[in-house]
């Protein structure tokens, strides 16, 4: 069957002209060098704040971030939540993160939750925080993950739903994240979202405990007192088993 067009008949297409090519050729060197300058603005803020030389730091992030640095715009917006080289200023802090999070950059997205979680330069609202949680969660920010899985645990936000916290606590303690071990440690000690299983719980919390911790290691022990001393030394090579293999062989 003829496949038909429908609307306006297309024109051939030409061949592009000398001129064209030139236009081409500038736009991609001006954006080059537009973009060559804009990194050693971030990089020259680095360098500075590195050295405390913060009036400097301030100045070049600012640059940066007025000229769409969504490093600079997160850097800016953090300094400005936790009111670090300049007042604290949460309306601030919540413009710059919402310029870099609306562009994609996790670590902004996950502050902007964190604003909208606590209601801090904005009412608080729990979905909105999700919503930014989730944004950043699935670019593999294991902060972020942490901070869905507590939401999906206690109902935030979101419908409770254990079996979705464990889901993102697991993904944030396989990237390392002691915090989200030792939730995943409290849901196999009280069996939400997973099957109870105390040899679990210990190695998770065991793991977790290996960052410090007075509650961790205390969770650690009151499992431990759950099982025989058989059960405690197979958690306890498990969770060695589970660290060299860097979170790949944990169950």
């Amino acid at each position: 069957m003829i496949e038909r067009h429908y609307g306006k008949t297309r024109a051939k297409p030409q061949a592009p002209t000398i001129k064209s090519i030139v236009r081409y050729i500038i736009a991609v060197l001006f954006s080059f060098v537009f973009t060559t300058a804009l990194a050693g603005e971030f990089e020259d803020g680095k360098s500075a704040y590195e050295q405390k030389d913060y009036s400097t730091a301030l100045t070049r992030f600012r640059s940066a971030a007025q000229q769409g640095d969504t490093r600079a715009q997160s850097i800016l917006g953090t300094m400005y939540m936790e009111g670090k080289v300049v007042a604290q200023d949460y309306k601030e802090a919540i413009r710059w993160l919402q310029l870099a999070a609306l562009q994609g950059y996790a670590t902004a997205q996950v502050n902007l939750g964190l604003m909208y979680d606590d209601g801090k330069g904005v009412a608080q609202d729990h979905k909105e925080a999700v919503l930014w949680y989730y944004q950043a969660a699935i670019q593999g920010y294991a902060q972020a993950q942490f901070n869905l899985g507590s939401m999906y645990d206690k109902g935030q936000g979101v419908a409770q739903d254990y079996k979705e916290a464990v889901r993102w606590y697991r993904l944030a303690a396989q990237q390392g994240l002691a915090s989200a071990q030792h939730n995943l440690g409290l849901m196999y000690s009280n069996g939400k979202g997973v099957l109870q299983d105390n040899t679990k719980a210990h190695m998770w919390f065991n793991i977790a405990a290996a960052e410090g911790g007075e509650n961790r290691i205390k969770n650690r022990d009151i499992a431990a007192s759950k099982m025989s001393a058989q059960q405690v030394e197979h958690a306890q090579r498990m969770a060695r088993e589970c660290m060299s293999s860097n979170f790949t062989k944990c169950d």
